[in-house]
């Protein structure tokens, strides 16, 4: 959720607009529950003028070798001339201009931001720029300079002239029970209450009918809808919205579409409560009738889009047909357009498990149907629809002409809670004083109806459906007297740890250390993940109320969270990652859910940044096989078997499996189908370890000491012939079968293959270390085992020895 900090400070003008930074706003929301994510200074134009001051020509003349440039002296009001050269055909002496100074990065309405250098043009020497409006991003004139009123003052900042009101963008990760904070009133009200002082409300004090030239009765058949206000305004003319809505709009990345539906969408971000305006021409029949419709009726959504409607989908309609799904989306025909002169305006309360319900049959996810579903405020849709009565007449013009239909048959009824200050300490830890306890839940908009030395009796606003019992008020009161002010006791009462070790944190925190210790960063994604990344859908745990298309599933590979991860970063030219994951993947078989602990590893791009005395070197295969075999290492994992590997989601690798059944970790270079579902373009390889199986084994794991040997080890070469089928891991396999005691080690330091070898083969040169740890080894001894190495080669993979 975006909120503004302009916009808040209308709610709070003397707290905010005096005396709280965006960043102790920031600080505040955080500590209420209210999670600042990210903190973005938003300019009201690119670069905010920075560098330009407002000019005086003092003289104008021609350049002498352009005819349509001219030679200008500009005061600047630093005491010394500028000579600029410019094209402008209105540029003339004794005018006030906007000046782009040495120095000064511009920012135009069309094209890259350009640097002012001083120059020379056709030979003259030019110290600045003369600016257009478009040129500076203010306008989209370019039909010559902007000439200033002469009463403006030389030397004056351009951002003071035109008095940009920079602004500060919240982006808040809203949890799904604080409904009442999905807009800058519900955000405004924790402030407040933090602050323990009292917010304005927009005032509509001034609300009045013109006339009732336009009464459209209103008939309610369905209990989902629970309160329904509405009105009529003539005469509007639909365009445009006036800049200063745009501006506010686009701030929180709301589009700007008319004046009319930018209003509607301006009272849903500032109040919470969502709106919906009709061109009351498409009311056939003069008559709104909320109901529910036949099943598979057809309706066609403002998208375009022709939807079969259910017989349980709430819709708002007219004497023949539907025109709005409610709560969720308008439809293509009644909706607002600019050729509407009379308006319907929509504030309704409607039943939250309904729109959930409609809202995902459809998979329509709006900002309407993101406030019902979660619960608006009840009470306040009919100071939402005069306030947005009066804006649409400020912006559109038009007399408001039929008074306000309100049917709410059922109020909806504040909850009735009991608090009692001893549950209340006990809970949160901290003998807060009875009175401030009270202070902050009355500044949260809650009524004492009774009170006693044990407690109180309160009465909720229906608003916070998220408050409904003692607990949930405790809650309320914790949040706002601030975590951080609840002291760590001085004596923590604890049991002895009886768990089997080592532990997993344990285990975790030694491979971190490893992934980090070689230039790894862990991430941590969503377990949530889309159906398109699905391995086999029947066996997907799939979520009955997905938030979007995007997270419907839980995910059954860690795959594609670290190939999101890496286009994010690929995206914005950061292309050498190093990544990993502690992650879960989960199933469904027979009705039994699975859930595996794994590790993933990523690699892509370069290994190395380049340097004076090294190039660049892309990862590969063996850059991950290396971290992979060191964390092996490291556990000090044994008895496993490797194999080649291609799936769906590697071309091509390895897999070690313990004991030959149970996979450890497979790793390789992820395939192009799997990169192309992440929109990834660049070469990636993959690890993935199960981490479960892990943790099983390093509690079984002993490790014992053994003294460097005294007696040293012997290394002796082969070099030999092998069918091209034949691997390395084979080989190893044999030696290490043929000499169990003595055979240390065995490495491969040269493979050939090519049209010098008779075809089908390929050779290898290996490399044999051996130790006896008790004794020197003999010639003798050495020879009989070299020996015994060769025969075993070469009757079980038809090595040829090459002298």
């Amino acid at each position: 959720m975006k909120i503004s900090y302009n916009w808040l400070k209308e709610f709070l003008p003397e707290t905010i607009g005096n005396s709280k930074t965006p960043a102790e706003i920031s600080q505040i929301l955080t500590s209420t529950g209210l999670e600042v994510e990210s903190l973005e200074k938003v300019q009201a134009i690119p670069g905010g003028l920075e560098g330009l001051v407002i000019g005086y020509v003092k003289d104008c003349a021609q350049h002498p070798n352009a005819d349509r440039l001219r030679v200008t002296h500009v005061d600047v009001g630093t005491g010394e001339d500028l000579q600029i050269v410019c094209g402008a055909p209105n540029v003339a002496a004794g005018q006030k201009v906007v000046v782009a100074t040495v120095g000064t990065t511009v920012h135009p309405l069309q094209g890259e931001p350009f640097k002012i250098n001083k120059s020379k043009i056709r030979g003259e020497v030019s110290e600045g720029m003369i600016c257009a409006e478009d040129e500076i991003g203010l306008g989209e004139s370019h039909a010559g300079i902007m000439v200033l009123p002469e009463d403006v003052t030389v030397g004056t900042l351009a951002k003071d002239y035109f008095n940009l009101n920079d602004d500060y963008l919240f982006e808040i990760g809203l949890t799904p029970n604080r409904a009442d904070a999905a807009s800058h009133l519900g955000s405004a009200r924790d402030i407040a209450a933090y602050l323990r002082t009292h917010i304005i409300k927009p005032d509509v004090s001034a609300f009045a009918v013109d006339n009732n030239e336009l009464t459209i009765p209103v008939d309610v058949e369905s209990k989902a809808c629970i309160r329904y206000s509405s009105l009529t305004i003539s005469g509007v003319t639909v365009q445009d919205s006036p800049q200063w809505l745009k501006d506010r709009l686009a701030v929180i990345g709301v589009r700007s579409i008319n004046n009319v539906v930018d209003i509607t969408n301006y009272v849903l971000h500032e109040l919470g409560q969502p709106l919906h305006a009709f061109d009351a021409d498409a009311i056939t029949g003069n008559m709104v009738v909320v109901k529910t419709c036949a099943e598979g009726t057809p309706f066609v959504t403002l998208d375009g889009v022709e939807r079969k409607l259910s017989a349980d989908d709430l819709m708002i309609c007219n004497n023949t047909e539907p025109m709005c799904i409610a709560g969720v989306f308008g439809g293509a025909t009644s909706g607002v357009s600019d050729k509407t002169t009379k308006v319907f305006l929509e504030s309704a309360y409607f039943n939250p498990v309904s729109v959930r319900k409609t809202s995902k049959r459809h998979g329509l996810k709006t900002d309407a149907s993101f406030r019902f579903e979660r619960g608006t405020d009840p009470d306040i849709t009919v100071f939402a629809l005069k306030r947005a009565a009066m804006l649409i007449k400020e912006v559109a013009g038009g007399t408001i002409t039929s008074d306000i239909s309100d049917i709410y048959p059922a109020k909806a009824e504040p909850f009735q809670v009991s608090f009692s200050y001893k549950n209340a300490v006990r809970v949160i830890g901290k003998d807060i004083p009875a009175s401030e306890m009270k202070a902050i839940i009355e500044s949260l908009d809650i009524k004492v109806e009774e009170e006693s030395a044990e407690g109180l009796q309160l009465s909720v606003p229906a608003y916070r459906v998220d408050v409904t019992r003692e607990v949930d008020v405790i809650e309320e009161v914790l949040r706002i007297y601030g975590l951080n002010n609840i002291e760590i006791p001085t004596q923590i009462r604890a049991s002895l740890n009886t768990s089997v070790k080592p532990e997993k944190d344990t285990v975790q925190r030694i491979i971190s250390e490893l992934l980090t210790a070689n230039g790894f960063n862990e991430m941590l994604a969503n377990s949530l993940t889309a159906s398109a990344y699905a391995t086999d859908m029947d066996s997907a745990v799939k979520i009955l109320n997905p938030l979007s298309s995007d997270l419907d599933i839980m995910r059954q590979t860690l795959l594609y969270s670290g190939l999101e991860a890496i286009a994010y970063n690929q995206n914005r030219k950061n292309a050498d990652l190093k990544f990993y994951e502690f992650g879960k993947v989960y199933g469904v078989k027979e009705d039994k859910y699975t859930e595996v602990r794994q590790i993933s590893v990523f690699i892509s791009g370069n290994g190395n940044a380049e340097q004076w005395n090294q190039k660049p070197q892309a990862v590969s295969f063996y850059s991950l096989k290396g971290i992979v075999d060191e964390l092996i290492d490291r556990l000090n994992l044994k008895d496993y078997v490797i194999e080649d590997i291609s799936d769906d989601e590697l071309a091509y690798g390895l897999q070690y499996n313990f004991r030959g059944s149970k996979q450890l970790v497979k790793f390789g270079a992820v395939s192009a189908a799997a990169l192309k579902k992440a929109d990834v373009d660049s070469e990636v390889f993959y690890a993935v370890f199960n981490f479960d199986l892990i943790l099983q084994l390093v509690q079984k794991n002993t490790i014992v000491y053994q003294e460097v040997s005294k007696f040293p080890a012997v290394r002796r070469d082969l070099s030999m012939l092998v069918d091209k089928a034949v691997t390395f891991n084979q080989l190893k396999q044999i030696a290490q079968k043929t000499e169990r005691k003595l055979l240390k080690d065995v490495g491969v330091f040269d493979v050939y293959q090519g049209d010098k070898l008779p075809a089908g083969k390929k050779s290898y040169a290996l490399s044999f270390v051996i130790q006896d740890e008790d004794k020197t080894l003999t010639d003798k001894a050495i020879d009989g085992i070299m020996q015994k190495l060769i025969y075993n080669l070469g009757k079980e993979a038809g090595a040829e020895i090459r002298k």
